[in-house]
């Protein structure tokens, strides 16, 4: 799984930014600021042993993702829910569910959604913004 991104130079750094997590970082090189991208992500999720890998795109596009695709969905999901101010029990709620707990399994990454549930779970936390798949070639 892959977030896309955008690299561009702003006076004397380059920044990199990642608009479906609403993410921006920086370097003093375009280099520097693509390894600052994957710390970013890797310290955001915050789970032992995992790595992404930046894919460099176009000029000023690139990819950043991980062979694992539960942590990046979680990444997602609770960027969103951060983003629209909600709590884990208001999503659950939203849902249906009966628990918070239900729900938080799939932000912490511990639980893999069918597409139809990411669907379901990605409405809930951001139901003003629909989920796009693009498919990218490996290379």
């Amino acid at each position: 799984m892959r977030f896309a991104g955008r690299i561009y130079k702003d006076g004397k750094f380059w920044l990199a930014e990642i608009p479906i997590l609403d993410l921006i970082t920086q370097g003093h090189t375009k280099k520097e600021a693509y390894l600052m991208v994957a710390d970013m992500i890797e310290t955001l999720v915050n789970r032992d042993g995992f790595k992404v890998t930046v894919y460099k795109g176009t000029k000023d596009t690139f990819e950043v993702g991980a062979p694992e695709p539960k942590p990046m969905i979680g990444l997602l999901l609770k960027r969103k829910r951060e983003i629209s101010g909600l709590s884990l029990a208001q999503v659950a709620k939203r849902m249906g569910m009966s628990s918070r707990n239900a729900y938080a399994r799939y932000e912490q990454g511990t639980a893999m959604p069918t597409i139809e549930k990411l669907n379901q779970l990605f409405y809930a936390v951001s139901p003003d913004t629909d989920l796009v798949i693009n498919e990218a070639r490996n290379g």
